[in-house]
C-alpha cells in the first residue's frame, strides 16, 4: 500500500509539533501505599517534523503508548517518549499525561476514611543530542491540591469570625530522585490553613474549622510555606532541582481571585 506520510514535502516548512491530543486511556501510576493505582489519563503526544517530511505515522503514538500504559511511573514515561522518538526518526518527542490521583485520607478526629482526588500531570521531553549521540531528557510533574485558607486580615479586624475560602495550590516539580506524590500533597496541605476531606463527622468539622481559624494564611503565606517545605523536602535529600509554587484563592467576599507564585532553581 502507498505510504503517503513517508513521501517528501517540498514546501520547506518544518513543524514543531505533530501528534495526537486528548487520548483517553487507563493507566497505572505509582502509589506509595499500594504500589500502583489504576486511573484514567488524557494524553498528548508529539514529535517534531523536519521540513522535508510530509507527515508522521500517527498510529505509532498509540501503539507505543499501549505497550506502556500498565506501568507509567515518572521514569517510565520518559522511556515511552524515547521509544516514540526513535520509532518516528524524530529529533524530539514530548508530551503530557493528565490524570486524577486518588488518596485515602482519615478524618482528623473520627478517623473515618474516605477518598480524595487530586489532579496530576506528567510533562516530558526527550531530544537527541547530535554531539553526544545520546538523548537529553526533561521531566516535570504538576500536582494540583485544593486547600482551605482563613484570611489573617479579616481575623485581625473583625470582632468575631473571619472569612475563608477554598484555594488551589499548584506545584510543578523537576526531580533529581524518586519521591512520592502523596508526600508532596501532605506538605502542601500542611502549609495551608487546612487540607480538605471528602468525609467529615461533626467533631471533625469542628476541629477543621477551629484549626483553620488558628492558622490563618494569605495567599502569599501559602506559597512561601510550600516553597520552604519543598526546598527542605525529606531533610537533606532535596530531590527537586527546580520547582514552581502557585496558589489561587477563590475569594469568598470579593468578585475576583487572589494569586501568588514563586520559583526555585537549585
Amino acid at each position: 500500500m502507498i505510504d503517503l506520510q513517508s513521501t517528501p514535502d517540498t514546501r520547506e516548512i518544518p513543524l514543531e509539533k505533530v501528534g495526537v491530543r486528548k487520548l483517553k486511556y487507563p493507566v497505572s501510576v505509582l502509589d506509595k501505599k499500594n504500589g500502583t493505582q489504576m486511573t484514567t489519563a488524557s494524553v498528548d503526544l508529539y514529535v517534531n517534523l523536519p521540513h522535508d517530511y510530509k507527515g508522521t505515522h500517527m498510529s505509532r503514538f498509540i501503539d507505543i503508548f499501549h505497550r506502556h500504559y500498565r506501568n507509567l511511573g515518572m521514569r517510565q514515561f520518559l522511556v515511552m517518549l524515547s521509544e516514540i522518538r526513535e520509532s518516528l526518526s524524530a529529533e524530539r518527542a514530548f508530551g503530557s499525561m493528565k490524570f486524577p490521583f486518588f488518596m485515602e485520607k482519615s478524618a482528623p478526629v473520627s478517623r473515618e476514611k474516605s477518598i480524595m482526588c487530586y489532579t496530576c500531570t506528567y510533562e516530558g521531553d526527550v531530544a537527541f543530542d547530535s554531539v553526544t549521540k545520546k538523548n537529553t531528557e526533561d521531566f516535570r510533574l504538576k500536582i494540583e491540591v485544593p486547600v482551605t485558607t482563613v484570611c489573617p486580615c479579616s481575623k485581625a479586624i473583625s470582632e468575631y469570625g473571619a472569612h475563608n475560602q477554598r484555594g488551589i495550590v499548584t506545584v510543578t516539580l523537576s526531580n533529581k530522585s524518586l519521591f512520592w506524590i502523596e508526600d508532596v500533597i501532605e506538605a502542601i496541605e500542611s502549609s495551608a490553613s487546612s487540607g480538605l476531606y471528602s468525609l467529615l463527622k461533626r467533631n471533625d468539622e469542628k476541629y477543621v474549622t477551629e484549626h483553620a481559624y488558628d492558622n490563618p494564611r494569605f495567599v502569599e503565606d501559602v506559597v512561601r510555606e510550600v516553597y520552604i517545605a519543598l526546598k527542605n523536602f525529606k531533610g537533606s535529600e532535596k530531590p527537586f532541582s527546580w520547582f514552581k509554587v502557585e496558589c489561587e484563592n477563590f475569594e469568598s467576599i470579593h468578585n475576583h481571585n487572589a494569586y501568588a507564585c514563586a520559583e526555585y532553581n537549585g
